[in-house]
């Protein structure tokens, strides 16, 4: 149930140009060589890509990621997001953190194939992608749910991740030493769906056969996916939870939350694995929230 700076809207609706990625010393990145990259140290650090990376758990699992030592691409749709995600990591410097900033709409497959271009032309190797970026879309009744609504949630969450997850295994099958992890996002509505949220719980459900998809025609290519399944952590996308949603019987509660800190940890718990090692799937989630038993 990450958003993460992804945001719905129709799948014909105009999308906005994108600026060109910029690193944190401002330089476009497209015309930044691996090399250089090996050159300043950066290509010593692994690389990892975070989609919907400028807010909610994206942002949080890409602090978290920095301050572990990586390398961190920010990709999402508003840039203004991004630069504030890459300014929460701290100052720049020699020792500082490496972050680029790659605006990016993951419904496009063009601006999906240019965020892995920068990527390999800058650093020359990419070791994880968060598959991030999503949204929960309108919560209405089902009957009541136009197409555009429905396709905007399907843009972004499955075939936004398909994109994604495509380009990172192309890379990482390409490059040298072979090989790379892939961790989607889910939810717990990847198992249990909420009331009125037939789109999402549908994309959650195909995100699990994404992922097992992934992990079995990445074995021989040493590409490990695995899936992080999160319930009720409190970010923008949450806040409903907070003041009162709909449950399974009708009535309307208050539910708990987590800190998405506590998310970013995990992620960052299965990015480190060696590629031996595999968190096929994990759960996290509010202790007392109502899905064990929901409904």
């Amino acid at each position: 149930m990450a958003r993460a700076g992804q945001v719905g809207g129709t799948a014909t609706a105009p999308r906005p140009t994108l600026p060109a990625p910029t690193s944190r010393g401002g330089q476009s990145t497209q015309t930044a060589p691996a090399q250089e990259a090996r050159q300043d140290g950066a290509a010593h650090r692994q690389v990892a890509v975070v989609t919907g990376a400028g807010s909610g758990i994206g942002r949080a699992v890409a602090l978290a990621l920095i301050a572990a030592g990586w390398t961190v691409v920010l990709a999402g749709r508003r840039a203004e997001a991004l630069a504030e995600t890459s300014r929460l990591a701290g100052p720049a410097g020699p020792d500082g953190p490496a972050i680029m900033t790659m605006p990016t709409d993951v419904t496009r497959p063009e601006q999906v194939d240019a965020l892995f271009a920068a990527v390999h032309e800058r650093f020359g190797q990419l070791d994880l992608l968060f598959n991030n970026a999503g949204t929960f879309g309108r919560a209405v009744p089902l009957e009541e749910l136009e197409y555009d609504d429905w396709r905007a949630v399907v843009d972004v969450n499955l075939t936004g991740s398909f994109l994604c997850a495509q380009a990172a295994f192309r890379t990482m099958k390409a490059q040298e030493p072979q090989g790379g992890r892939i961790i989607n996002n889910g939810s717990v509505s990847a198992h249990t769906p909420r009331p009125h949220s037939i789109a999402y719980t549908a994309t959650k459900h195909a995100m699990t056969g994404l992922t097992k998809s992934l992990s079995l025609d990445g074995r021989p290519y040493n590409i490990a996916c695995g899936q992080i399944d999160i319930g009720n952590a409190a970010t923008e996308m949450t806040g409903r939870m907070q003041t009162g949603i709909l449950q399974a019987n009708g009535r309307t509660a208050v539910e708990p939350v987590m800190d998405a800190t506590d998310v970013a940890r995990t992620v960052v718990h299965m990015a480190a694995l060696p590629l031996e090692a595999n968190v096929q799937f994990a759960t996290v989630m509010a202790t007392n929230m109502p899905y064990i038993g929901r409904g």
